[in-house]
């Protein structure tokens, strides 16, 4: 089927076309800032605008600095020492990346609450009562930003390792010779060079965190993402709803303006052929506590949470109704895949285009479409619910004209819609894998192809798709992943009586139900842990063992 779509050439007005109709949620989201609701915008700023503004704010900023703090070290770390367990560690490291913020804080909650174990072993080892002792507080702006570091301080990670790996080892022996220490090295040379990578995944780690709703919303925290889900069900304004969303894209484009900003400031170069730095083995105590400093974020990024799961899944194993949980995983899992190949599908489509065009209209729809992934999953599934039931009314009207029928909903309160709001989320993700294979392709075997007299459609099948086969399995598993990782926009688009693995997890912790959360929450964790290892092999092609 691929084969087919991609081999016909393009009518240059049917991708326009496809990227208007990806764009229309965005733009929905821009146009409403114009009517304003302005008894409930009174009401907003009177109450807790506010607090959606700063905890936002602080939310964001203690991620960057806690994910640039954990994903900084332990990439130094394993760029340049060799020490007990960092083969296991070149992995381990990536796995909290499969541990979906709203999950680890169900994890910790149950660990860490008045009721969990940890409180009840003090409580018995020394004879208190609630009230008698500190602790500190689970349900909090702190705890969230450091449940958010544990998990997303792999964006920097992957960044950083293979930034550091890249630099030359002639510049760590002329700042010896220069007298500088490791530290010195470390902070004077080390850290600007890789300056742009570092900002680049703290960026993203901003912007997970931003786009977040379960999190914030387990633990009682105002943010946008809160608020857009309060002012559409609770206050029943769509407008504000919207609005807030724009508000919540504003401070995800400023995000990604500082960002493309401090790469424009930076001005080190370095040649792209390098010879890299041996390992500095470690011993005694040296390596203890480097080993120490790698081993603690997948310590507590993953093993723990993963354990509480586990734990609780045990504890409920023989009580789930079976035939209701396949049910729930197959209508997940074929979400997932239904999604994952339109999507990839469209991408290839792009960028097959822009392969053989190269117009400056194919680029900037690739770029335009590769605005989704930024913007948080609950702005986009706003935005397409007001194109859909607008759609919907359109067409609805038009049949009662004919038929004197109303047929109810079509589009919009239906699968289509999650899929339609998921290709507008995912797309970049997709994007960005096609691309990078067909980059990789050289121009003169389709020209030398073509001079021998095949065709388009033999290019395709003999020479770009076994060549992109890799490129488009890797998206396509991207995109499935996340699929079934998304959590707000599902909330807002689910048809009635549709469950995810994602909801059913949000749903049994919203109702204090943590046990029963715990297995579609290890289902998701499992099946994630695939593109980690993907992802694992491709760090360790681009730098040193």
């Amino acid at each position: 089927m691929i084969k087919s779509i991609l081999a016909t050439k393009i009518r240059p007005n049917i991708p326009v076309l496809l990227t208007a109709a990806l764009l229309a949620p965005l733009a929905v989201v821009i146009a409403h800032f114009a009517i304003p609701d302005v008894s409930i915008w009174q009401h907003l700023i009177d109450t807790v605008l506010a607090s959606y503004v700063i905890n936002s704010t602080i939310l964001a900023l203690g991620v960057a600095v806690g994910t640039l703090l954990l994903g900084t070290l332990t990439a130094w770390l394993m760029s340049h020492y060799s020490f007990t367990g960092r083969r296991v560690l070149r992995v381990a490291l990536l796995l909290p990346l499969a541990m979906p913020a709203y999950i680890i804080a169900y994890s910790y909650t149950g660990l860490l609450d008045v009721s969990g174990p940890l409180q009840q072993v003090l409580r018995e080892t020394f004879e208190w009562r609630v009230g008698d002792y500190w602790f500190p507080q689970v349900r909090s702006l702190p705890s969230a930003i450091i449940l958010m570091s544990l998990v997303l301080y792999p964006y920097v990670y992957i960044l950083a390792r293979t930034a550091f790996s890249e630099q030359s080892a002639s510049m760590r022996e002329v700042a010896k010779i220069h007298g500088y220490s490791s530290a010195q090295y470390f902070i004077r040379v080390s850290i600007p060079l890789a300056r742009p990578a570092l900002f680049t995944g703290a960026a993203l780690a901003m912007m997970e965190a931003l786009a977040d709703y379960g999190t914030v919303q387990f633990f009682g925290i105002n943010t946008f993402t809160t608020g857009i889900f309060r002012s559409w069900y609770a206050m029943g304004s769509r407008t504000t709803a919207i609005q807030l969303a724009g508000i919540l894209s504003l401070f995800v484009l400023l995000v990604l303006v500082f960002e493309q900003h401090s790469r424009r400031r930076i001005k080190y170069f370095q040649q792209t052929s390098v010879r890299s730095s041996p390992l500095i083995v470690l011993s005694g105590w040296r390596n203890s506590v480097v080993c120490a400093c790698c081993f603690l974020p997948f310590l507590l990024g993953f093993v723990i949470p993963s354990v509480q799961l586990l734990v609780w899944a045990s504890m409920t194993f023989e009580h789930i109704v079976w035939s209701d949980y396949w049910q729930l995983v197959s209508a997940t899992f074929g979400l997932a895949l239904v999604t994952a190949f339109i999507v990839v599908l469209i991408a290839a489509l792009y960028t097959y285009q822009n392969r053989w065009s190269g117009s400056a209209l194919s680029r900037w729809q690739i770029r335009l479409l590769s605005l989704g992934y930024a913007l948080p999953g609950m702005v986009i599934a706003v935005g397409a619910l007001m194109v859909l039931g607008w759609l919907d009314g359109n067409i609805n009207n038009l049949l009662h004209a004919v038929t004197g029928r109303y047929a109810g909903l079509i589009l919009s309160g239906t699968v289509f819609a999650l899929v339609f709001c998921y290709c507008v989320r995912f797309m970049s993700v997709a994007l960005q894998n096609t691309e990078a294979g067909i980059l990789r392709i050289k121009p003169s075997l389709d020209e030398a192809a073509l001079t021998m007299g095949a065709t388009r459609s033999e290019v395709l099948s003999r020479i770009h798709l076994p060549l992109l086969r890799a490129s488009l399995f890797s998206a396509g598993l991207l995109v499935f992943v996340d699929v079934l990782k998304e959590l707000p926009a599902t909330l807002v688009l689910r048809p009635f009586n549709f469950n995810t693995l994602a909801v059913r997890a949000y749903e049994m912790a919203s109702d204090e139900r943590l046990f029963e959360a715990a297995m579609p929450a290890l289902t998701i964790v499992a099946v994630s842990l695939v593109p980690i290892f993907l992802i694992t092999k491709t760090i360790d092609n681009t730098s040193e063992g």
